[in-house]
């Protein structure tokens, strides 16, 4: 099917859609409104879901932004309502502690979960809704992130950052004006969340292609329209115009529609999230903060686009292949990343023994396939990629972060995400196939020019 072509509510159909790539798709969400005083509907979108007795959850900083306006909203309506507020203007992680503490203050004699904020709040409630078998709704204070409407949340797990699949948001509230109001840096992030697109639908093409990965073309059609109808909004983004803040809005909902209907975050992350949740790891490592996801996904893109480019130029053959598995060496690939991710490696080591992402027989296999339908995965990358030169100058023109020295990240942190990619996850990327076929480490100098220039 063309989802791109269906209007917002269609896609919210509980029958789902019967598609050709042999699945039905489907998503959780009942309810979405954007719009400008869209939190006046609230009352409407508790009773959608069936929450009569909520429990709001917020920090501070987005108490301020709507937190103050929903109480108000839930009062005016005569909506019971308990409140869970971290009295904390501090970022708040996604991690244990936090989502422990918002256990400890969880009301069983609510009926749902409404979070108030951004990507951080919306994916602790969406596990704490998980744990306590209720549905969860959010009041989005920014358009800052593509989790709004996902079945899964990027969590900090024993400094390790994972994808923990749960129920998407049963109701999805963007009210432009109080997203307009946003800090510039989270309009930013929005913006480097909907670029990072153009990456993740080829590094799941061409795993779709090395690994016979499940792939939808009706997935991949409707979060190309989201990304496309973004970049013409980009002057209405930096003027604020709450219409095209809710353009931005539209394509990160539609990005966790797409994820749920995949049921995998393939739509919407591919080498580019691998950047960002490796400089997360570092910096837990190393007792440092980190940017917005967004803002690191974004300058991930930017990097790895050059790369794309170089590829497009080789020509894989089987004797690059061998010499490379000849030359693999176990205990250094090890000692890397323990270099790299220091007392959080291990799990990753450990993971190998069940992933078998090195395996000489699995690499000779994938080698072959990508040798095999090489002018196809080419074809792809043209087909999916925007010239980073222009996308470049568009980025540098809204103001967005595009190299790893803006945000904190020096060019040794880059050059070990890239490399390193491939073994945080089970999840083929480019640097996958550029390690199958023998060509990482020059893939890996190209970057280094990149950085350098």
């Amino acid at each position: 099917m063309d989802f791109s072509k269906l209007p917002l509510d269609a896609l919210l159909s509980r029958d789902g859609f019967e598609c050709g790539c042999g699945r039905r798709h489907r998503t959780d969400l009942r309810w979405l409104r954007i719009g400008r005083n869209a939190v006046g509907a609230l009352p409407e979108m508790l009773s959608a879901i069936g929450g009569r007795r909520p429990m709001v959850v917020c920090d501070l900083n987005t108490w301020d932004a709507a937190g103050e306006r929903v109480c108000a909203a839930l009062e005016g309506a005569g909506i019971e309502y308990r409140l869970c507020r971290f009295d904390t203007r501090e970022r708040l992680m996604p991690a244990e502690w936090e989502l422990g503490s918002l256990a400890m203050r969880f009301d069983p004699t609510c009926d749902c979960i409404l979070a108030v904020g951004g990507g951080v709040i919306n994916d602790l409630c969406k596990l704490m809704g998980k744990a306590a078998g209720v549905p969860t709704a959010i009041v989005a204070t920014a358009p800052s992130m593509d989790g709004f409407a996902s079945n899964s949340g990027a969590m900090e797990v024993g400094g390790v950052k994972k994808t923990i699949y749960t129920p998407c948001p049963a109701g999805v509230l963007c009210d432009t004006e109080i997203m307009a109001a946003a800090p510039r840096r989270m309009l930013l992030a929005g913006v480097g969340d909907m670029i990072a697109k153009y990456v993740s639908l080829c590094d799941w093409r061409i795993s779709h292609v090395v690994n016979g990965e499940y792939y939808c073309e009706g997935v991949a059609g409707m979060m190309r329209g989201a990304l496309a109808r973004v970049m013409d909004s980009l002057e209405g983004i930096e003027a604020r115009d709450p219409e095209a803040i809710g353009t931005v809005a539209e394509g990160l909902v539609l990005a966790g529609i797409a994820m749920s209907f995949a049921q995998v975050s393939r739509p919407a992350s591919g080498l580019e999230h691998c950047f960002s949740h490796i400089w997360e790891m570092m910096a837990l490592e190393r007792g440092r903060s980190y940017d917005l996801h967004g803002i690191q996904v974004g300058v991930g893109t930017m990097l790895v686009l050059p790369v794309y480019r170089w590829m497009r130029t080789l020509r894989p053959d089987m004797a690059r292949v061998e010499a490379a598995i000849s030359a693999f060496d176990g205990g250094a690939w090890a000692a890397n990343l323990r270099r790299v991710f220091g007392r959080t490696a291990e799990p990753l080591i450990a993971q190998e023994r069940t992933q078998r992402k090195n395996d000489p027989e699995g690499r000779r296999r994938r080698s072959a396939r990508i040798i095999e339908h090489w002018d196809e995965l080419v074809q792809i990358m043209d087909e999916e990629l925007p010239d980073a030169d222009a996308l470049r100058g568009r980025m540098r023109a809204l103001g967005l972060p595009m190299r790893p020295g803006d945000i904190g990240i020096s060019n040794e942190d880059a050059l070990d995400a890239f490399v390193c990619s491939r073994d945080i996850r089970d999840r083929y990327l480019s640097t996958s196939m550029l390690w199958d076929i023998g060509w990482l480490d020059e893939g890996a100098e190209v970057l280094k020019e990149v950085l350098e220039s």
